[in-house]
């Protein structure tokens, strides 16, 4: 055990803020903001969010599914004979295609079923449908029609903001040189974000600790190269 004496921290639960007012616009999601800033006026009755793990889509879902009230599912639990419960409220935001499993049937019974009822689709995936390595002919074609929207890597200037935003939203006053420090160490993603600004807040009310450089840097260090720490540390 360590010689620190620690406090035991209450794990109360952080809520993510998920509104259109909580999403930081940068030239990585620009296009994917303007997209879902242009619904219901959508080119097509489904369109396709693309971008790396970490980038945005599940906050940007959210924020299409508190305008449009649209239920969610996985595109890995997508069955044919739950189509048009599925589409009962004319909006569905389907994630993480292909997903495990894919029921291409399945899906394309979804397209062509939101095409006939006019209702409305919002797909996500990591990859271009080129890339779902799908065999049901019809519905790579119809995959590769759809409109896409594609989300970037978050750049510094997101990454810098969001960060800060983090801190804040846990009343963290952290000064602008441990940002800077943890923006060129870091893991490039908004998840990894996310883990590393609450494993800070939750570490620094056990430990009664001053947010310090270096202070973050242990955390960072502990959370991407454990095996370099131990207990006593």
């Amino acid at each position: 055990m360590s010689s620190k004496a620690r406090q035991l921290v209450l794990a109360l639960p952080h809520r993510p803020a998920l509104g259109r007012d909580d999403f930081l616009v940068a030239g990585s999601n620009a296009a994917a903001v303007a997209m879902i800033d242009q619904w219901p006026d959508w080119p097509a009755p489904a369109v396709l969010l693309v971008g790396p793990a970490g980038s945005g889509k599940s906050h940007l879902v959210e924020v299409w599914r508190q305008k449009s009230a649209a239920g969610r599912i996985a595109t890995s639990e997508l069955r044919e004979g739950d189509v048009p419960a599925l589409l009962a409220s004319g909006r569905l935001a389907v994630e993480d295609g292909p997903g495990a499993g894919l029921d291409e049937k399945a899906l394309f019974h979804l397209l062509n079923y939101a095409r006939q009822q006019g209702a409305q689709l919002l797909i996500t995936s990591n990859v271009r449908p080129s890339q779902w390595q799908v065999k049901l002919p019809d519905l790579l074609s119809r995959l590769r029609a759809l409109p896409v929207t594609e989300l970037g890597a978050p750049d510094d200037n997101l990454l810098r903001g969001v960060l800060v935003k983090l801190f804040a939203d846990r009343q963290l006053a952290i000064d602008d040189t441990i940002v800077s420090y943890l923006l060129v160490r870091m893991p490039r993603s908004l998840e990894a974000a996310r883990t590393l600004v609450a494993e800070i807040d939750r570490r620094a009310l056990e430990e009664k600790a001053a947010v310090t450089r270096a202070f973050a840097a242990r955390v960072l260090a502990q959370l991407h190269a454990p095996e370099l720490f131990n207990e006593d540390d």
